[in-house]
């Protein structure tokens, strides 16, 4: 897979500076210090109102468009290396219930915090980026109007404080 052209979408340079970390940090999947809480826990993910799932098609919709992620995913030059060893099923299930959660469809993600998933990957900005234009692409070949795919990019980014660590 090779760098495109995308054109900007309104409200994408928005999205795109959320991704780059140009917000605060949120709560979203970080684990809570066992001298904080007591024992280990995983903070609840910051979520929106039911209307994203809905309008992203819920989880039928959610399913196909994670499907096409990871199949975007592996067959990108820029990072398909990072998934090497990576059990399939499993992320497709974890994005899943992930991508259900944040936009308000009920699901509960059962997967284990972002920060200690990519701890170790040494991922870069450029990793991350190429991973949010992949799952543009799910997303439009899906349908998903581009502002519906920007409220969703805007509560998963900041999850790139917590996978980008170099």
């Amino acid at each position: 897979m090779t760098a495109r052209n995308f054109p900007i979408r309104r409200g994408t340079l928005a999205a795109l500076g959320l991704m780059l970390g140009l917000i605060l940090p949120a709560a979203g999947f970080a684990q809570i210090s066992p001298e904080a809480a007591g024992t280990a826990a995983v903070a609840p993910a910051r979520t929106a109102d039911p209307s994203l799932f809905k309008d992203l098609g819920g989880l039928p919709v959610i399913e196909r468009v994670v499907s096409d992620f990871v199949a975007a995913m592996l067959a990108d030059e820029r990072i398909k290396h990072t998934f090497a060893g990576t059990n399939l099923q499993r992320l497709d299930k974890m994005l899943v219930e992930q991508f259900c959660q944040i936009s308000g469809g009920g699901c509960a993600y059962t997967g284990d915090p972002m920060k200690e998933v990519h701890q170790g990957l040494k991922l870069t900005n450029a990793h991350f980026n190429a991973l949010v234009e992949d799952l543009q692409l799910a997303m439009d070949k899906n349908g998903i109007p581009s502002h519906t795919q920007n409220r969703l990019l805007a509560l998963l980014a900041p999850m790139q404080r917590d996978t980008v660590t170099r």
